[in-house]
């Protein structure tokens, strides 16, 4: 290999799966990573040659600058040259509080503020009292929200059921809490008898709490004998507890869990924008900051062109770079104070990846995850062209990706493999795209379309009546029952709202795989992610006779110096993190005492050192076998019982959350893009599994742009025509072969992929 100025030179690299590979990277080129989910793309490209740079940005530093950024281990390779600066946009979701915003997250608002500080009229006062989050600036009624959130009685109270029985549908307040168990036991109400059947005066204080002047306590019942506790009444109680705080902080409680007892509307004080009557009192050319935040980007981009007071062009100029840049992205329809979890999957992709362009920098490296992940094939073309400009513009564009059309584009294309997990970890290509078409590689970039000719017939379907969530345009549409189906359109046509709001909510046994994260740690692995370890522990206590814990590097069986980790991490000071093999238990995480029992001749280290192809062979646990056979199905039996989910690649997570989904029983699922961070192979996998899935009698619904995932479903729903106010509608109704006869956008790639 040539060592030249304009390569990046990796030597020896060995960090997780990775065999001790020589790689060089051309620069100013667009490099695109493929190969099967787990087969040591990331291992290269994050965990190699961005932490590497990173490491090496911070030594620049002072040494009291230095230990208040972030600090790198030095990754496990014999040399690394010719770096330069990276910026890195990963799959990770964007995380956001209730009040986060596009324009929050793309740091525009702080600039509009700033804009309405200087030269709105009549003048307020500063940036910050511009704020929904500053006590001036914030609406008296809602306290900055922008909605007013009320519980509503006949959601939270089933009024036929008693407190025994579980009359309240809140579960914090239901009896399997301590607040559910208190109104049981505390002597104030009967918990015997239905809801309905309570005087009225014992109704409004459940409900309201004692009148004015009056209190009314409670025992409740703890270790150290009954304490006295006042009783405030049910909503009174909810409200405080759950609607007067930022939900997101709770522990255990989501958004939707609160709103599914309670109604929301708009504020009627400040009309949604969180802001009090004086703040919007202050204008720029008749509109105030409320108005300016519903704009959309290419009118706001309009407005903020035309602004020419010396004061405040300068700030709109700041502005304008980053709004180009949405607009480009082909988000032109949102606008700043669209909530960031309303948000498609492909929405927030695009956003994240605006985010970190618009710089005048060049000559650095962009590194893309999955960028592609959840655009339809119509705005995968406008995400090749931001590569294209980003190399034009003198950079590095290295991209981990599985989507055909971004591989075709790529200057070069290196494959990882062959297999994943201990299976990959090589180089099994690289080179352009004329050489792989004729090389034997598990990516195939010019794959056909097999478009299904014989979908399944149904005689049932699932209406859905004037759906009007969101963008949802009062649509009617009937989902078949028992087959494959395939809801599709551009990001932000209202899929997710059509299928995960309005669907869900009409037929709440769906069970649901969407596009949250999974709880991912170090001390989370395969095993308890499925709820598997809960039976290996019962199995190990239940031979030997021995505690449950015991065999639990999380409890008492943990190694005493490491606490379980299995490693450590010595205190350096300032010099770069070094993380080494814990002495003690040598990696295995357990005591001596935990590893001296065994189960069919292996202890527990043992067991969780096998894969889940080898423990479908050694387990004989119905249960088990049950789960374990899921993560087969879905193709991880390479991975071993232990492995943990932080150390998991995207697609990896995909399948792992799909498995634990897959395991419950049910007759209609629900999956909201599942081929995210998936190869075409692993794809055809786990297209296997829906069809027998459907073939076993149930309903099948997925969320998709994989045209490949398209053409093999039995009907397609198609919304359109664009995303946002522009969505909403339903395009199409059909089968694959009649799609290819509409004049649809997903219709269009059908057709340019069939032909």
């Amino acid at each position: 290999m040539s060592e030249k100025k304009d390569e990046i030179i990796l030597r020896g690299l060995k960090e997780n799966n990775l065999k001790n590979i020589d790689l060089n990277i051309q620069k100013g080129k667009i490099t695109v990573f493929t190969g099967l989910s787990g087969s040591g793309k990331s291992s290269v490209v994050f965990d190699t040659l961005a932490t590497e740079s990173r490491r090496q940005m911070t030594l620049n530093y002072p040494l009291y600058v230095r230990n208040q950024m972030p600090r790198y281990e030095r990754p496990h390779a014999d040399m690394m040259k010719n770096l330069s600066p990276v910026v890195v946009v990963e799959q990770k979701p964007i995380v956001g509080n209730a009040r986060s915003t596009v324009g929050t997250f793309m740091d525009i608002h702080p600039l509009i503020r700033l804009l309405f500080s200087r030269i709105g009229k009549p003048a307020i006062g500063s940036a910050t009292d511009f704020s929904s989050l500053s006590a001036f600036g914030k609406c008296p009624e809602c306290n900055g929200f922008g909605e007013v959130v009320t519980p509503d009685k006949h959601k939270l109270v089933d009024f036929n059921k008693s407190l025994h029985d579980g009359a309240v549908q809140f579960k914090p307040l239901s009896p399997s809490g301590w607040q559910g168990r208190w109104m049981i036991t505390g002597g104030v109400f009967d918990p015997d008898i239905p809801i309905k059947d309570f005087t009225e005066d014992k109704l409004k204080l459940f409900l309201y709490g004692p009148q004015d002047g009056e209190r009314v306590f409670a025992p409740f019942h703890t270790k150290n004998g009954p304490q006295p506790h006042e009783w405030d009444g049910l909503i009174p109680r909810f409200k405080r507890l759950y609607i007067n705080r930022d939900i997101s902080k709770l522990r255990g409680i989501t958004e939707e869990d609160v709103f599914k007892v309670t109604t929301q509307t708009a504020c009627p004080t400040c009309e949604g924008s969180g802001l009090n009557p004086k703040i919007l009192a202050c204008k720029i050319n008749g509109m105030n900051i409320a108005q300016y935040d519903q704009l959309e980007l290419t009118e706001l981009k309009n407005e903020l062109s035309h602004i020419d007071d010396p004061l405040g062009k300068p700030i709109a100029q700041q502005a304008l770079p980053i709004i180009k840049q949405l607009v480009e992205m082909g988000l032109g329809y949102l606008s700043l104070s669209r909530k960031m979890n309303t948000l498609s999957g492909g929405e927030a992709q695009r956003v994240k990846i605006a985010r970190h362009l618009g710089s005048s920098l060049n000559n650095l490296t962009y590194i893309f995850d999955e960028p592609s992940a959840g655009l339809h094939p119509e705005e995968v073309h406008m995400l090749i062209q931001m590569l294209e400009k980003l190399k034009a513009e003198h950079n590095t564009v290295i991209v981990i990706e599985h989507d055909v059309s971004i591989i075709q584009a790529a200057d070069e294309i290196i494959e990882m493999g062959p297999g994943a997990g201990v299976h990959g970890g090589e180089i099994t290509y690289q080179g352009n795209l004329k050489g792989m078409n004729d090389a034997k590689t598990a990516t195939v970039p010019h794959q056909q379309i097999i478009i299904n000719k014989n979908p399944r017939t149904y005689s049932d379907y699932f209406p859905i009546k004037s759906a009007n969530e969101n963008n949802l345009k009062n649509i009617h549409v009937n989902i078949p029952k028992n087959v494959l189906v395939s809801i599709c359109g551009v990001s932000g046509s209202g899929k997710s709202s059509l299928m995960i709001n309005a669907f869900s909510k009409q037929y709440p046994e769906a069970i649901i795989v969407s596009q949250d994260s999974i709880g991912i740690s170090s001390r989370s692995t395969l095993a308890t992610y499925m709820g598997i370890m809960d039976d290996i522990r019962s199995i190990f206590a239940k031979e030997t006779g021995q505690s449950a814990g015991l065999f639990s590097f999380n409890s008492i069986g943990a190694c005493p110096l490491c606490q379980g980790k299995g490693e450590m991490t010595p205190d350096v000071a300032f010099a770069d993190p070094v993380t080494v093999t814990c002495e003690a238990c040598n990696g295995t995480r357990y005591s001596d005492e935990a590893l001296s029992f065994t189960y069919r001749n292996k202890n527990i280290i043992d067991v969780l050192r096998l894969t889940i192809d080898e423990a479908s062979n050694f387990f004989r646990v119905p249960k088990i076998l049950k789960r374990i056979n899921t993560l087969k199905n879905v193709g991880l039996g390479y991975l071993t019982l232990g492995q943990t989910t932080s150390s998991l690649s995207g697609g990896e997570v995909q399948r792992l959350k799909l498995a634990s989904h897959l395991q419950k029983e049910g007759k209609v699922y629900i999956l909201d893009e599942p081929s995210v961070g998936l190869h075409m192979k692993d794809n055809e996998t786990l297209l296997n599994v829906f069809q027998h899935l459907v073939n076993s009698g149930n309903s099948v619904i997925i969320i998709e742009h994989n045209i490949n995932f398209i053409a093999a479903s039995d009907w397609i729903i198609e919304l359109g025509p664009g995303g946002g106010k522009e969505g909403g509608q339903i395009m199409f109704e059909g089968t694959p072969k009649e799609m290819l006869h509409a004049q649809t956008t997903t219709a269009k790639w059908l057709k340019q992929t069939f032909d």
